[in-house]
């Protein structure tokens, strides 16, 4: 039997009827039988503060902080907001990042996924995104590059997948995840031994 391991899924969206929560759940769909795709809501976590931090984290950044060190796996699905991540996303790296020293995020294999209705996918945002999560030691799958176009068009009324060749790209991209899962766990397991 596949060794299963639990993904969290971080929608940098707020809206709960957004294109980047729906296809966060048609990946949690598509996904193979060995993948977990669970969403970590971020809309509830106070803005990143250190003296905050110092007079006791608030119960929404333990909650997340605990959801995502429990996670094997993270995927990230979201808009772009001015060539960039939404504020809320942002607030949640910072949040999982902290306090200094114990990162919810280290060594947890990553993929990201940004959805736009524009013609570039989110480009901006799933660079951005990278970037910050270079910083924060995760692994991220190169390919295939996911900055998915047009969505507003690519979602039924129920959430489901509407174009074929779209449900034939995040099946693509789901399997490629798990398989970066599986080669980023095996190899952190023989580091360990050897």
């Amino acid at each position: 039997m596949a060794e299963q391991f639990k993904v969290a899924v971080v929608v940098g969206s707020l809206r709960k009827e957004s294109i980047n929560r729906k296809a966060a759940n048609a990946l949690a769909k598509l996904a193979p039988d060995n993948l977990d795709l669970e969403i970590v809501e971020i809309g509830d976590l106070p803005l990143y503060d250190e003296d905050v931090e110092a007079a006791g984290a608030p119960d929404a950044w333990t909650r997340f902080r605990q959801a995502i060190k429990a996670a094997d796996a993270v995927l990230f699905v979201t808009p772009e907001y001015n060539r960039s991540v939404p504020g809320g996303l942002k607030n949640a790296i910072d949040v999982g990042s902290r306090p200094y020293g114990s990162s919810a995020w280290a060594g947890k294999p990553a993929a990201i996924m940004s959805v736009s209705p524009g013609a570039i996918g989110g480009f901006g945002a799933n660079h951005h995104l990278r970037q910050s999560l270079v910083f924060l030691d995760m692994p991220i799958l190169q390919q295939p590059e996911a900055y998915v176009g047009d969505g507003f068009h690519l979602f039924g009324e129920d959430g489901s997948i509407v174009k074929e060749g779209t449900e034939k790209f995040f099946r693509t991209f789901i399997d490629a995840f798990a398989r970066w899962i599986e080669r980023t766990v095996a190899a952190e397991k023989q580091d360990g031994v050897s």
